[in-house]
């Protein structure tokens, strides 16, 4: 919150100045005053008397600097409640009328998709539980709801947004004057995404034990943490095209987008020897084979939002994206129809193959069919998006959607262990009267669930870290918490596997260790003294060490009833004041020349 403090500063005549007094994390500081009249001071949103007491002693450390001071009286408590309420209201008109400055179709491609997945992860399941085991059905896996999967399966737009998110990201970079490193830029985006997933792993690692010790069925419970951590798969693999993007930015740069048909065009390759096309593989191999499509189908969308950050798609408008859309409708019908891919998007249980997992070239064909529709509406989009109470909804959104994707699944399964275990409830028959009236409640309750756990720990994600590990430590911490999150996505937090070497305590500790060595700050030279080396090399006249040029100590204050023409300064060593130019009986002294400016 912030407060007005007056001081009336008595200085020949009498002032009235205000001064903005900011929270700043309970610490005291204060900058002396260029005209001698002002003193700021940053609290940690005390009373009014508080701030009063504490700008005492900053009167007193200033000392001849200030002519006297006379702090005048508090405002009332009602006084401060009103300030208070029109700061809030203030911040709120703020808040929905400001403009952010992003790309509002990435960010509606971006929400839509989460807002798609915590649906289609709530609606899927059948669930009913016999006393002994919890029996899970998919709602998908019924005879003609295939086509659903076709425009669910979002995942393709996730990738695409992401990619240009990054490339918007790295040409901030760029225009930035500090001129921020790629290896900082890599670090604060892995730091980022590595941080919503602590909160997870500490509360999970120990709670199946502690369900377990309370009684609860051993099915149930191995099941939930095996679905909590089944879903940061997609976090694992963003980790590895964040660490490479300045790479795969400067091969689009040099290849303008030749790159993504060459990604494609490996895709198709590796579903050849993966459904034995040409013959001599069998399951086990072809799945295997079939994981190198995690580079090649991701990359190839990662890539395509690159090129439309840069703007290599900007030719493609209504009409070319109707013909896009089709195109890639027929594709995948042709795969689908003639091709060894299945009708489902989605991993289906019993199925003997998956176009999910691990993906498969027909995700490419989805992904030309949904951006194709999104690109025919993306004028629409940005119209509808940019306005700013839109806008800052998105921005809003975009800000807690990994603490959304995240804790959906808990939610899920918090929700599902008090319905389904707790009271015996079971999943209606799909589209019947029950299902149509219980769905509500079912989604209400998750709801209601997921927005506690992101008022809790959205704040993690929203946390602002200055990351500045050098290059050798964010591959470290890549390499640490890209496997981390595999093996968190492969076994979960299963309590079966507590005594593997390799489990869900050992991959918690592999992304602490990372996020450890990101927020670790760099080791700098003192600016004040020379290395040691270069001290032993100088000639025994010179110093052993140079100081830093300091600004020069502020002047005192002269009185205004007797002004005094200013004390002659002494040059810096290895300077020379600049001559004087101003007329005769100016107070202004000569100004010392800048060393190093």
């Amino acid at each position: 919150m912030v407060e007005l403090v007056r001081f009336e500063l008595e200085a020949g005549e009498a002032r009235q100045m205000r001064d903005l007094v900011a929270a700043d994390r309970g610490h005291v500081r204060a900058t002396p005053p260029s005209s001698g009249r002002l003193v700021r001071a940053c609290v940690a949103r005390p009373p009014l008397a508080s701030v009063i007491r504490l700008t005492r002693p900053i009167l007193r450390q200033v000392g001849p600097a200030l002519p006297p001071c006379r702090v005048l009286a508090p405002p009332r408590r009602r006084q401060m409640a009103g300030l208070w309420i029109s700061a809030q209201v203030t911040r709120l008109v703020a808040m929905f009328t400001r403009r952010v400055e992003r790309d509002p179709f990435v960010d509606v491609l971006r929400v839509f998709a989460v807002i798609v997945i915590v649906g289609l992860h709530w609606l899927m399941p059948e669930l009913s539980y016999d006393g002994e085991r919890l029996i899970r059905g998919n709602t998908l896996a019924q005879p003609g709801m295939w086509p659903i999967t076709w425009l669910c399966q979002v995942m393709p737009l996730i990738f695409f947004a992401g990619g240009a998110a990054a490339a918007y990201s790295w040409r901030t970079r760029a225009r930035n004057a500090s001129g921020t490193g790629a290896a900082r830029w890599t670090g604060q985006r892995l730091y980022r995404l590595a941080l919503p997933v602590l909160p997870l792993a500490a509360i999970w690692l120990p709670l199946p034990y502690l369900l377990l010790l309370l009684g609860l069925p051993t099915a149930p419970v191995v099941m939930a943490g095996e679905i909590t951590g089944r879903l940061l798969w997609f976090l694992a693999v963003y980790v590895l095209f964040t660490t490479v993007t300045p790479a795969l930015i400067a091969l689009h740069r040099r290849w303008r987008g030749v790159e993504i048909a060459v990604l494609a065009a490996g895709a198709v390759a590796v579903d050849v020897l993966r459904f034995g096309l040409l013959g001599g593989t069998d399951g086990a191999v072809g799945d295997a084979i079939g994981y190198v499509n995690v580079a090649f189908v991701w990359g190839a969308l990662y890539q395509l939002g690159i090129a439309y950050a840069h703007g290599r798609l900007a030719w493609l408008h209504r009409s070319r994206a109707c013909v896009a859309a089709g195109i890639g409708l027929l594709v995948t019908a042709v795969g689908v129809a003639a091709g060894p891919y299945p009708a489902s998007m989605i991993g289906m249980p019993g199925s003997p193959v998956s176009a999910m997992n691990p993906p498969s070239a027909a995700l490419l064909g989805i992904a030309t069919l949904q951006l194709g529709l999104a690109f025919a509406m993306r004028h629409a989009i940005r119209q509808w998006a940019s306005g700013r109470t839109v806008s800052h909804g998105l921005a809003w959104m975009s800000q807690r959607l990994l603490t959304i994707y995240v804790w959906h699944t808990p939610a899920l399964v918090l929700v599902s262990g008090i319905a389904v275990v707790g009271l015996g409830w079971s999943t209606p028959e799909l589209f019947s009267a029950d299902w149509r009236r219980e769905i509500q409640a079912w989604l209400a309750g998750l709801a209601l669930v997921l927005a506690a756990l992101v008022h809790v720990f959205s704040r993690v994600e929203r946390r602002r870290a200055n990351v500045d590990a050098p290059a050798w430590r964010v591959g470290a911490a890549a390499v640490l918490i890209g496997p981390g999150l595999l093996e968190l996505t492969i076994d979960g937090f299963d309590p079966t596997t507590a005594g593997d070497l390799v489990g869900p305590a050992t991959a918690s500790l592999a992304i602490v260790s990372g996020v450890t060595l990101l927020r670790v700050p760099r080791r700098r030279r003192d600016p004040g003294t020379m290395p040691a080396a270069m001290t032993a090399a100088m000639p025994s006249t010179m110093p052993a060490a140079i100081p830093a040029v300091r600004s020069a100590a502020m002047p005192a204050v002269r009185s205004a009833a007797t002004p005094q023409p200013p004390a002659a300064r002494t040059p810096e060593v290895g300077t020379t004041p600049p001559p004087s130019h101003q007329p005769t009986g100016s107070h202004r002294g000569p100004e010392r020349e800048s060393v190093g400016a």
